[in-house]
């Protein structure tokens, strides 16, 4: 059966190169954008596609709860649903934690409370963590814990908090709820290449916003049952890559305190 895929901040770069992809593999797509000025940008992108595209239009700034995000999901109907939406640090810390912790919150529990979501893949960030994983080195982690300490303090607190919570509710939902961190390093327009995916050999490195989209297709296709997968530019075919961490059940979640995490969900 072919998946209907809810895209919330469909307007953002990644978004924008990820719907055609879908499209092109005959997936439905809501692309969720907040300003109807957007739309005619969106329509454009699938043009010759033969899958479905509708344009929803619906800020994440209005998702307060549970119970909003729910709406959504209701008058959607997705059976996946991609987070690749962000306050961009716009509006002080107060937007950050609105959108990127809330909001995405909101939509988590919402999707891991609705039988019908059978994934959900949230677009973070490489260094998003609280404890030094054991394939990084002293100086990798003391870069990661100062983007997330001194440079974007507020917003490495909402995207933890969010993924945290995430891989909490995906427990508690159980083996037929897929929920996926994919956490970029740097992201640059360049063209797609190769790509190293899973537990990433460092704190550090670029990837392009085009080899994001394409992973989180490709994952989501490859049967990965869910965790943590770090993505940078690398040696590896995207499929190829997403098809290993698949097999291999590759999960960067690995030397988090599992225990606390998961006795966040609710």
């Amino acid at each position: 059966m072919s998946q209907h895929v809810l895209l919330i901040g469909g307007h953002g770069k990644v978004a924008q190169l990820m719907t055609p992809i879908l499209l092109a593999r005959s997936y439905a797509v809501t692309s969720m954008i907040r300003d109807p000025a957007q739309s005619a940008t969106i329509r454009k992108l699938g043009e010759g596609h033969p899958g479905q595209l509708n344009v929803l239009v619906s800020s994440v700034e209005e998702v307060r709860s549970e119970q909003d995000a729910r709406k959504i999901l209701d008058e959607v109907k997705p059976s996946w649903v991609v987070w690749s939406a962000g306050a961009g640090g716009k509006g002080g810390p107060d937007r950050t934690y609105a959108v990127d912790r809330d909001a995405a919150k909101a939509f988590i529990k919402a999707s891991t409370s609705s039988p019908s979501v059978s994934a959900f893949v949230m677009v973070s960030y490489l260094a998003s963590r609280r404890t030094k994983p054991g394939w990084w080195s002293d100086a990798d982690w003391a870069s990661a814990t100062k983007l997330n300490t001194e440079i974007l303090p507020d917003y490495a607190k909402a995207k933890i908090d969010a993924d945290e919570y995430l891989a909490a509710q995906s427990r508690k939902r159980g083996a037929d709820f897929r929920g996926i961190c994919l956490r970029p390093g740097t992201l640059t327009d360049e063209r797609a290449g190769k790509v190293e995916l899973g537990k990433t050999r460092g704190s550090g490195g670029k990837v392009s916003r085009e080899a994001v989209a394409k992973a989180a297709v490709e994952v989501l296709e490859s049967g990965y049952k869910g965790g943590w997968l770090d993505l940078v530019d690398g040696e590896e075919d995207v499929k190829e890559a997403a098809e290993r961490v698949a097999r291999e059940g590759v999960d960067a979640f690995e030397g988090e305190d599992a225990e606390r995490i998961f006795a966040l969900a609710d």
